[in-house]
């Protein structure tokens, strides 16, 4: 069983009887929200229960992170890629996903859900209507208000009794500073008493207790207690709800003036984020780049932020108390216009980087970093459409190929609608809504974009766009069935431009690639494998993954065209592999269809079919039955019949179903390797 539940970094205290009614009310209930003030522990509550409830759910649980969305546009796409769906159809993505969820058993947790509540239930209410084994776990300051919900108020941990927030004050002070003398007369009674002032609420308990070192835990508990005090009828908020603002007002005054700017400045990044990043965002005015680093340990070692290795994150409560004070510091504009300066930058760099060694850790930056990207986009389509134009165009590429096709099709006709009416950045623009359209099979829309292309980029006068543009018309000839339009394109376009820069390079190997895929569909076996070995021999060259790994998908089909099924297989697997390491679902699903062709070719059909069992799981993901250019179709059927023949009808069905059954990553690391599946793969 695969799942996504995100790592505990930090130790569990406390929630004995909470969890147990937590698993009571996901075993009676299909919907359960636990609600509660912010920072009351209900996202670690959430984490416990998802883990411990694992075993129980045959398809695994998925966890959908909402905190980084800063509006509903996202929310679709999000759960989406949360339960592994890859979308690149033209249907509705949440028609979509309720029939990728409608025969799966397994939870769902949706985490942070208060600022979407409308949108959450809507959709909840969609899937929850046509996915009779699915089970979702919300959190949220409020209930969503859904019929059948079950509530589970999360309360402050316990302050006498089990002690409990004295307990979680002990281990988190110890880690801020492990030689703290709890031993010390009046030390044990002044923590206590901190516990009692702060309500139990834990996130205000661990701001406190990260104080220890700086302050003896009588200070703190004297200081903090003064600050109660004195805002006790200051507000007319909710007690919990004061007392926390309160623990974070106080823990705010124990900043440094940069740290507390800089709190103030983080806010506008939606997820986790890196030193360097916090930099390129957050350097300005007083703070230097060596004082937003400064800044951020600081923080850090104040609990303000969380610190996962390299990466930073900071929680939502603390989150909105930053926001309040950009507002007050009058610099969100700012803010925003250095978060997509940022971002932009970012794209400018994947879109260079692309062909060469850092392509890999290029693709995961800009998938890892979708929320951002798109908050930024967002941002550059209200104030600068001139920029957002090129932001598009430069990580569209990137987007199609982590499969989030509805959201780059509609991020680049907007672009392309607000944006300036000619140049590079438009005609890039253009090619990205040409190739999301064609990979959602919308070949009319492909056609007649990829016309509009090719006379852009003439207009421009660029080899990438004209090579772009020839990509574009090639591979839309290929899908229709007309290899021969396909072949004249792409050498038309070889022939016209010279070898040019590092990144015009990467668009001319897509060129040669549309080359190797015309020869192969008019049948011109020979000449196709010589032409894929010197293009693969060019992407080695250069580290290039993405065209290597279609080259290695051609030449398992030219190698099984010529009866020489074991060629095939090797090229097959080394192309899973490297689709494995981008993530990329769609190319996954077509490799282990030729795979599976290969392996039934060497006579071996229950091993065939449980390979095809698995590329339908793969086919589902990426919502088709089956894709690929006209001429692996009569391959694949003929291999299926020799693999049905090999093991007859009903061992065929049983295996077939065993590989549909296995979990995606199960399925394909038993396809590489062949055996029981060793380690799992991840994504």
């Amino acid at each position: 069983m695969v799942s996504n539940i995100p790592e505990e970094t930090t130790s569990f205290v406390g929630r004995t009887a909470e969890l147990a009614g937590l698993e009571h009310a996901l075993a009676t209930g299909r919907l359960t929200s636990l609600t509660g003030t912010g920072g009351v522990g209900k996202t670690r509550l959430a984490l416990r229960a998802a883990r411990r409830a694992e075993p129980g759910y045959r398809d695994g649980v998925w966890w959908a992170d909402l905190a980084p969305l800063h509006d509903d546009e996202l929310l679709l796409a999000t759960v989406s890629d949360a339960v592994g769906l890859s979308d690149h159809t033209l249907r509705t993505p949440i028609d979509v996903l309720c029939e990728w969820l409608a025969d799966k058993q397994l939870l769902l947790v949706l985490d942070s859900c208060e600022h979407l509540r409308p949108a959450c239930a809507h959709l909840l209410g969609e899937i929850l209507t046509t996915s009779p084994g699915l089970t979702v776990l919300a959190t949220s300051r409020q209930p969503l208000d859904l019929r059948g919900e079950q509530i589970v108020e999360v309360d402050p941990l316990p302050v006498d009794g089990a002690a409990d927030a004295l307990t979680l004050f002990r281990e988190r002070a110890t880690a801020a500073a492990p030689a703290a003398p709890f031993r010390e007369p009046g030390t044990a009674e002044a923590a206590a008493e901190i516990c009692r002032r702060l309500e139990g609420i834990p996130l205000a308990i661990e701001l406190a207790a990260a104080a220890v070192g700086r302050q003896s835990v009588q200070e703190i508990a004297q200081r903090l207690g003064s600050r109660l005090d004195v805002f006790a009828d200051a507000t007319l908020r909710p007690v919990r709800h004061r007392t926390l603002r309160t623990a974070i007002g106080w823990s705010h005054e124990l900043c440094t003036p940069l740290e507390r700017l800089l709190w103030a400045r983080l806010t506008v990044l939606r997820g986790d984020f890196d030193e360097a990043t916090a930099v390129t965002v957050c350097t300005g005015g007083p703070l230097t780049d060596d004082g937003v680093r400064t800044a951020l340990r600081g923080l850090a070692d104040k609990s303000v932020v969380t610190r996962d290795g390299t990466r930073h994150r900071m929680l939502d409560t603390l989150r909105e108390y930053g926001r309040m004070w950009l507002a007050e510091l009058g610099e969100e504009r700012a803010a925003a216009d250095r978060h997509a300066a940022c971002f932009l930058s970012l794209a400018r760099n994947a879109h260079a980087g692309w062909t060469g060694d850092d392509q890999i850790l290029w693709y995961h930056r800009i998938a890892d970093a979708h929320a951002d990207l798109c908050a930024a986009l967002d941002h550059l389509l209200a104030h600068d459409p001139a920029a957002a134009q090129e932001m598009a165009g430069r990580i569209g590429f990137f987007w199609c190929c982590c499969g989030h096709l509805p959201q780059t099709r509609g991020y680049a006709q907007r672009a392309l609608d607000t944006g300036p009416d000619h140049g590079p950045h438009r005609t890039r623009a253009l090619w990205v809504l040409g190739i999301c359209v064609l990979l959602q099979g919308d070949y009319p829309a492909a056609e007649r974009i990829g016309a509009e292309c090719v006379r852009a980029a003439a207009a421009d006068g660029t080899d990438e766009g004209i090579l772009a543009a020839a990509y574009l018309r090639g591979l839309t000839h290929l899908m229709t069935g007309d290899p021969e339009k396909g072949l004249r394109e792409s050498r038309r376009v070889l022939r016209t431009t010279a070898t040019g820069t590092r990144l015009e390079a990467a668009y001319r190997l897509r060129c040669h690639l549309i080359t190797v895929f015309a020869l192969t569909g008019l049948g011109r076996l020979e000449e196709a494998a010589s032409a894929a070995v010197v293009l693969r021999a060019a992407c080695e060259a250069q580290d290039e993954c993405w065209t290597r790994s279609y080259v290695d998908y051609q030449l398992a089909l030219i190698a099984l065209l010529q009866g020489r099924a074991e060629p095939a297989a090797a090229h097959a697997r080394a192309m899973l592999a490297g689709k494995h390491r981008l993530r990329d679902r769609f190319g996954i699903a077509l490799g282990l269809d030729i795979l599976a062709a290969a392996i039934a070719a060497q006579g071996e059909g229950a091993r065939a079919a449980r390979v095809y069992g698995t590329g339908q799981v793969y086919w589902r993901m990426v919502g088709h039955p089956q894709r690929g250019t006209p001429e692996l179709g009569p391959v694949r059927e003929a291999c299926e019949r020799r693999a049905r023949e090999a093991v007859g009808d009903a061992a065929y069905r049983r295996a077939f179903e065993q590989g549909r059954a296995d979990s995606a990553e199960a399925g394909l690391a038993l396809a590489l390797h062949g055996g029981s599946g060793g380690e799992l793969l991840t994504y």
